[in-house]
């Protein structure tokens, strides 16, 4: 069931877990973000479009949550119980059942409204109800990385490590 919660006064976003027919419109979200990323920072490992394909095993495979206003995806992110391979769990507290947070994205003309943050609170309480002590992520270690956003909502930052030649920055946010 959709959640209704309001980012700024006469705005509500609308939180849901994304249906297969979303695919489409999900990877074109992802893929204006890279766009947007590249254009800001230059090419990186940002840089790359995301197809519906790519999104539909996503959805079948994990928790794909939605943001909707007035019916259009402005934002994105997924959430796994399995251990991401870009994830070192050395740098992470003791938990006996994290999550992890992937795929997190907000359309470029909607960023700084408080989607974010909402998506990251929603993102939460899905963990905390499947029974999640933790969420970890990793970002970019770059200017086009959003590790200081996450670290604005409450994540902490517990390392940093070289993966495939990609710096990364590791966050961890732990459920009580």
């Amino acid at each position: 069931m959709p959640q209704r919660q309001d980012a700024k006064p006469g705005m509500s976003l609308a939180i849901e877990t994304a249906p297969i027919d979303d695919a489409a419109a999900i990877a074109a979200l992802q893929t204006r973000v890279a766009e947007a990323l590249t254009h800001a920072h230059g090419l990186g490992h940002w840089s790359s479009a995301v197809t519906a394909q790519s999104v539909a095993r996503a959805i079948q495979s994990s928790t794909v949550l939605v943001g909707r206003e007035h019916g259009e995806i402005v934002s994105t992110l997924r959430l796994v119980s399995k251990k991401p391979w870009a994830i070192d769990p050395d740098y992470f507290a003791r938990s006996r059942h994290p999550f992890y947070l992937l795929s997190m994205a907000v359309d470029p003309a909607r960023q700084r409204a408080g989607l974010g943050r909402i998506m990251l609170d929603e993102a939460a309480a899905v963990a905390r109800g499947c029974g999640a002590d933790a969420i970890r992520l990793d970002a970019y270690d770059h200017p086009a990385g959003a590790g200081p956003f996450y670290a604005k909502c409450g994540y902490r930052e517990v390392g940093r490590a070289t993966y495939r030649s990609v710096p990364l920055s590791y966050y961890e946010m732990l459920l009580a």
